[in-house]
């Protein structure tokens, strides 16, 4: 199979797939939020990767994952926002339009950082919109230490407090890759005080491998990283667990998924320490 025949091209194709999810939300008429920008960005490749892989259960929807995701995210940005943080860092921040979309204060920094490929495209297609917020992108591989760390250091040092955020990122680490940035994070300085990710259990990053990791293994894009220990895998790293919010239990709430599943709701969860089960996540971390 030759680049141009693939449907993920790239780790980068991913945004455009997780665009189209946030585009076909934003068409419904009881749509949970609004993403203006979501159809243009998403484009033609996106859609057709959002109908190609999907990532419900059988027989049902794949949009509601990212649409809870996308939700839960909002949700705990906005909270860290209303108790005064002064920065906002979006690492792989990808085709998130959050600056645009979000009620957000003028004076809240706002700083995506990701290659540039995948900023110059958003920008070209975005054109001459206006955040709601000061925004700065920066054009960076995160797999570069050297150049991550001198970046961290300069964020915390002219912020007060800070939250990071690292939407859909993780999965795509290795467990020593997460563990470097956790430390880099820490290490940064106190104003980076809060941290919030996306977490799968090993059960669940199997059944999403069987859904999508063909496309995504021929993209040198595989799932990689599910702790069995969960939000607990962090503690080591100088950061701890202070609010974790379920994908199913939400998906309930907002009524994204059948009454079936939203039976589920009711048994105990294990915070992503029974590697079988299908569990996931938005945890909001702390500095420890």
């Amino acid at each position: 199979m030759t680049e141009p025949d693939l449907l993920i091209r790239n780790v980068s194709d991913t945004a455009r797939w997780v665009a189209a999810y946030r585009a076909r939300e934003t068409e419904r008429p009881d749509a949970l939020f609004h993403d203006p920008f979501a159809r243009r960005l998403a484009g033609e490749r996106g859609e057709r990767i959002a109908s190609a892989v999907g990532l419900g259960a059988p027989g049902v929807s794949g949009d509601w994952p990212i649409v809870v995701r996308t939700l839960l995210f909002d949700s705990f940005i906005a909270g860290e926002v209303a108790r005064g943080v002064d920065l906002v860092v979006n690492l792989a921040a990808g085709l998130d339009m959050r600056p645009y979309r979000l009620d957000l204060p003028p004076s809240l920094r706002w700083v995506e950082v990701d290659l540039p490929g995948i900023l110059d495209y958003k920008e070209s297609v975005i054109g001459a919109e206006r955040p709601r917020c000061a925004l700065e992108r920066v054009r960076l591989d995160l797999a570069d230490v050297v150049a991550r760390r001198e970046l961290f250091g300069r964020l915390a040092a002219g912020a007060k407090r800070a939250a990071v955020m690292t939407e859909g990122l993780l999965i795509y680490l290795t467990p020593e890759e997460v563990g470097g940035l956790g430390r880099d994070l820490a290490a940064a300085g106190p104003s980076f005080e809060r941290w919030v990710v996306d977490l799968t259990s090993p059960g669940l990053r199997r059944r999403l491998a069987h859904a999508a990791g063909p496309h995504l293994d021929a993209a040198n894009a595989p799932f990689k990283f599910s702790p069995p220990e969960g939000p607990g895998f962090f503690a080591p790293l100088g950061w701890r667990a202070i609010g974790v919010r379920s994908f199913l239990k939400e998906a309930a709430r907002v009524r994204r998924i059948p009454w079936w599943m939203r039976l589920l709701t009711r048994l105990p969860e294990s915070q992503g320490r029974q590697g079988m089960k299908p569990w996931a996540a938005v945890v909001l971390l702390e500095r420890a």
